[in-house]
């Protein structure tokens, strides 16, 4: 038999770490968390182990952004894997602010506010006029120093994070700590309409998406393990699941999805199935928690900070 399914004494659980070790024998998704916490820990103090982060752009729209940038100056993941919109709401918000409305409201009054809605967070026009003067001068300069050869997307990635000085911001973190950030749809949202719209008026801008293919396959192969931690579904999650098979599949993983997998869809296939096409090893550890990330993701972020502190007082005695 296993462990038996239980709850936990209030006055024994003292920290996150704690609490995610008492999750174990909840049972339901409790379980599952305890389980990612545990493999999460793994691939950070391994110090063999490349990892990688990837998230959808809910993680930058919301307060999961300043998490998430915590969490990369923590956990020091060597790949980055993200969406154009993550992208550009990092930088909007370090322009101006998001704003915290409700799921439940007339959208046709939005629209006529210049508000445009994420959910139940608000997000004003002006935050995409800020981006727009933010990022053509900067498409300015790429296309200058390239002097007509093509620009690479981490490269372009880069040039977005050099001017930010925002603390919170996911690309300041990334750039503070040297991960590579990798964007395999950076046409997308609005940032590609940019993108779309500077090529119209400077037509020898080449924006070559296959240019960074060569870096992060070779950073993946060289790794002698490999382990991602991959909130929600969709380009980021395949990029990131797709370029481990060139090495027969990650070590380790952890998916937090809310996403079923009843219509196949690759944002709802569970890791077993990765296992089938060799982006994850038969031999892997991993866990999927069903939630959404908002309120999985923190427990996750602070218990391993708290480690990390931990571990960084014993190094110092």
């Amino acid at each position: 038999m296993e462990d038996k399914i239980e709850g936990f004494d209030f006055e024994d659980v003292r920290s996150y770490s704690k609490l995610l070790r008492a999750y174990k024998k909840l049972g339901i998704q409790a379980t599952n968390l305890s389980l990612a916490d545990e493999i999460l820990h793994e691939m950070v103090f391994d110090e063999k182990t490349l990892l990688f982060f990837s998230f959808t752009s809910t993680i930058a729209s919301s307060g999961l952004r300043e998490v998430a940038a915590q969490f990369i100056r923590d956990a020091r993941p060597g790949i980055i894997i993200t969406t154009a919109g993550a992208i550009e709401e990092d930088i909007m918000k370090c322009r101006g602010n998001f704003y915290l409305g409700s799921f439940n409201t007339d959208d046709s009054e939005l629209r006529k506010k210049g508000i445009n809605r994420i959910g139940n967070i608000f997000v004003p026009n002006e935050r995409y006029e800020e981006l727009e003067a933010y990022v053509v001068p900067i498409l300015k300069s790429l296309d200058t120093k390239g002097n007509g050869k093509p620009a690479s997307v981490s490269g372009l990635i880069s040039a977005l994070s050099e001017g930010l000085k925002d603390d919170g911001s996911i690309l300041k973190a990334a750039r503070d700590t040297g991960a590579k950030v990798f964007c395999p749809s950076i046409i997308d949202g609005a940032l590609g309409l940019q993108l779309y719209f500077y090529r119209q008026k400077h037509p020898s801008f080449v924006l070559d998406q296959l240019a960074d293919m060569s870096d992060l396959a070779n950073t993946t192969i060289n790794a002698e393990r490999t382990g991602a931690l991959i909130i929600g579904g969709g380009a980021v999650k395949h990029y990131t699941i797709g370029v481990n098979l060139l090495r027969d599949g990650l070590d380790r993983a952890v998916y937090i999805s809310t996403a079923h997998e009843f219509d196949a869809s690759l944002s709802g296939a569970f890791p077993h199935e990765a296992v089938s096409w060799g982006k994850i090893r038969p031999s892997a550890k991993y866990a999927l928690v069903n939630d959404e990330a908002s309120i999985s993701f923190p427990l996750l972020a602070l218990s391993l900070h708290e480690k990390v502190r931990k571990t960084a007082k014993l190094r110092k005695r």
